[in-house]
């Protein structure tokens, strides 16, 4: 028989590892969210332009593949170009390219007149490392449109990707000159977040700061010359004569960006 002694010790022990065991159980205890809302099958009795126009707003939602249902609802009673490419775009998304290619396609054959499908089309071409495939459609596209500065913008991507940096540099520019912000509204799923090497981006990154200092955008010229600088651009330096920088040169912001040295740089 135990002692009153040990038959404490074993009582506390035990009731410790009770307690060490609840503390555990509840640590790893996985609690299940609540269930999403189911969206609704699109209605048999909806007008093409009803589907159309909720699959607009569930794409806005990033719900892509509903989305899809209802632009398939929508040409599946009436098929039009503009549905046909925003289908497109949905399948885009998703990277569902073969589709988004195909629906595309029909888009242009159905409007040749209709800019966006082949800029769309240039897009999955160029995720495709298809690039001079890209390049023809996006010049097409600036043919229809010729005010697009996204459209500029993607011609640019193309050319940079084959490494013509001159050609891109003149696309570029174009797409500033359209929208200043035109990169801005491209940051987290352009050519920037695409480039696999930090020296392609950082080329990227300085020939923007170029065009920004040319264009007399100089608090932008700064932001992308700075991300050159800590991305590794190992050519930065000449931006201390490069003609396009001559105003940039004048600001103070520049001498000191220039005497940081950052990291990435190489010494």
């Amino acid at each position: 028989m135990l002692s009153f002694h040990t038959r404490l010790v074993v009582t506390t022990f035990a009731c410790f590892s009770c307690l060490c065991s609840a503390q555990s159980a509840q640590n790893d205890r996985i609690q299940v969210a609540p269930p999403l809302m189911q969206v609704q099958s699109p209605p048999k009795d909806a007008s093409p332009q009803e589907l159309e126009k909720k699959g607009d707003e569930l794409r806005a939602q990033k719900e892509y593949l509903d989305a899809i249902d209802y632009y398939r609802a929508a040409i599946a009673k009436q098929s039009t170009p503009a549905v046909l490419n925003k289908l497109g775009i949905a399948e885009l998304m998703i990277e569902r390219y073969k589709d988004a290619g195909r629906n595309f396609e029909h888009a242009i054959k159905a409007d040749r007149k209709f800019a966006e499908p082949y800029n769309n089309l240039g897009v999955v071409n160029y995720k495709k490392k298809k690039y001079n495939s890209s390049v023809k459609l996006y010049k097409k596209a600036i043919d229809l449109v010729p005010d697009s500065a996204s459209f500029f913008s993607n011609l640019g991507a193309a050319y940079f990707a084959k490494k013509q940096f001159e050609l891109a540099s003149h696309a570029y520019a174009e797409a500033i000159r359209l929208d200043p912000e035109v990169f801005e509204h491209t940051s987290h799923t352009g050519i920037a977040a695409q480039l696999v090497s930090s020296e392609d981006r950082a080329h990227y990154e300085y020939v923007l700061a170029k065009l920004y200092a040319k264009a007399g955008d100089k608090d932008r010229s700064f932001e992308f010359l700075r991300k050159a600088m800590e991305d590794g651009y190992k050519d930065v330096r000449e931006a201390n004569t490069a003609p396009e920088f001559a105003e940039v040169r004048k600001d103070t912001r520049f001498a000191e960006l220039m005497q940081q040295k950052p990291p990435a740089i190489p010494q």
